[in-house]
């Protein structure tokens, strides 16, 4: 007997470690409840995925087979992907909170994603793992920067013409930030459309890709009850899952 489809489309979203949750009592495994609130409001029904991949690797087979139920996929925010990930020495300090099971996971879904026809949403580290997995590279935040992009709020220039200005349907965008580490080299096949004044690449797509694919550097369910841009991100994206169901 063939189940019916849910109402909502479902979204994967693979979920963080966390250390300490006192309501809990012991460690977890969360998903920022604005991130969920966003996707909620937006039309889809939020999903949280266990990272599962112990020793740093994952099978793409079982990758692929976790995500077959799913309409789409948002690869949140988190800490830095360590050097190590993309072909860069570790430096003191230059990552923080490293957990190979996680990097494993994230990594093994954005190569699979990107094979499929799945719409993807990715942000903050999410952005950093697609470019990863396409074979970019990040920088470790320099004191060079003309300012610090951790806990702090600015605008961004939009690319006109670009998917994520149709999504947006802005230029300019107020983003919340909150990241250490940016893009680099940009991966194969990924377009910038987006960058803050000090040149920090904000925004990737994929202009080839079939499905819809945007990677946003800053955290729009941040601001995203509030500021209609925001929320007008997830809210394509949910349309883009919807559309082939």
């Amino acid at each position: 007997m063939t189940r019916p489809r849910p109402a909502r489309p479902l979204i994967a979203i693979p979920a963080r470690f966390s250390v300490s949750t006192s309501a809990l009592r012991y460690s977890a495994e969360i998903v920022a409840r604005a991130l969920v609130e966003a996707v909620w409001r937006a039309g889809g029904e939020p999903v949280t995925l266990h990272p599962h991949a112990p020793d740093g690797s994952c099978d793409p087979a079982l990758v692929a087979e976790r995500l077959t139920r799913f309409d789409g996929v948002l690869l949140p925010g988190g800490d830095e992907l360590p050097p190590g990930r993309y072909g860069n020495t570790p430096t003191h300090g230059s990552t923080h909170d490293a957990d190979a099971e996680q990097d494993g996971f994230d990594l093994a879904v954005a190569h699979h994603v990107l094979r499929t026809e799945l719409p993807l949403l990715a942000i903050c580290r999410g952005l950093q793992a697609v470019n990863v997995a396409l074979g970019g590279t990040l920088q470790v935040q320099l004191a060079g920067w003309r300012r610090r992009h951790h806990n702090l709020v600015h605008q961004v220039a939009v690319q006109p013409a670009t998917l994520l200005e149709l999504s947006m349907g802005a230029q300019v965008v107020t983003a919340s930030c909150f990241h250490r580490t940016r893009v680099d080299r940009v991966g194969a096949g990924l377009k910038v459309t987006a960058r803050a004044d000090d040149g920090t690449r904000e925004a990737l797509e994929l202009p080839h890709r079939r499905a819809w694919f945007a990677g946003v550097q800053w955290h729009p369910e941040h601001t995203a009850r509030h500021d209609p841009a925001q929320q007008a991100l997830f809210e394509a994206f949910i349309r883009a899952t919807g559309a082939g169901r």
